[in-house]
């Protein structure tokens, strides 16, 4: 008698573990996932590469590259369960309203790139993967646009320059030749000679250096870029 119950209970998990199986793919075709993931990938990809050619910052990272190709991905398929089941979309609401994310974004852009992936993951998850498609072409091929054809200010460097103190005025001098413009951040004066750090625009490396090199008293000059926040 118990094993005919075993028997009993076993046909009916299984029954249900079919019929749950039936109801997910019912929802949800196997071939429109991978479709779905496929476009996924590329778009993502897609992504990650104008990331990296319209990348203007001081170290580009590739973990973050890769990210935006996780959260397309990731997005996808989420949408793609939630779209047709309302109690699971309420659940992933309340999941989503209850992680908070600790990672600090440095750059604005990184943001708007995070949010393009996530918009792209929630057009291919709906479905609406030719919508997809022309969204992140246009969107790229706009910030090919916007980044090469010198929209953004000139870029900041950070120029240090070690001297004696009787070349100071050369130094200024030549600066306002050659730059579009510097500001003075820090000043050190030691018995070896002095130090200053100026922040300069750049459309691009000219022979500054070079130049700080040739004026009498200057020991050394060091270009290095920065990000500098807007106002300071």
């Amino acid at each position: 008698m118990n094993f005919a119950a075993l028997l009993q209970s076993a046909s009916a998990v299984s029954l249900v573990t079919a019929s749950g199986l039936a109801a997910e793919f019912k929802s949800i075709v196997p071939s429109d996932l991978f479709l779905a993931l496929g476009l996924g990938f590329v778009v993502g990809a897609v992504i990650a590469f104008v990331y990296k050619s319209t990348y203007r910052g001081v170290l580009y990272s590739p973990s973050f590259a890769i990210t935006l190709i996780m959260l397309t991905l990731i997005t996808t398929p989420v949408v793609m369960c939630i779209k047709s089941d309302i109690a699971l979309s309420m659940g992933m609401v309340g999941a989503l309203s209850i992680v908070r994310f600790r990672t600090a974004v440095k750059d604005p852009m990184d943001t708007a790139y995070m949010f393009w992936a996530l918009t792209m993951g929630i057009l291919l998850g709906a479905g609406l993967h030719l919508i997809a498609i022309i969204v992140v072409l246009c969107i790229g091929a706009l910030m090919f646009v916007l980044t090469f054809v010198k929209f953004a200010n000139p870029n900041a460097y950070l120029l240090v320059v070690h001297y004696d103190e009787y070349s100071e005025q050369a130094i200024n001098a030549e600066l306002r030749r050659s730059v579009k413009s510097f500001k003075l951040r820090s000043k050190s004066l030691t018995r070896a000679g002095a130090e200053m750090t100026y922040e300069v625009r750049l459309n691009e490396r000219h022979e500054i250096v070079t130049r700080m090199l040739d004026i009498e008293g200057v020991h050394d000059a060091t270009l290095v870029a920065c990000q500098s926040e807007v106002g300071a």
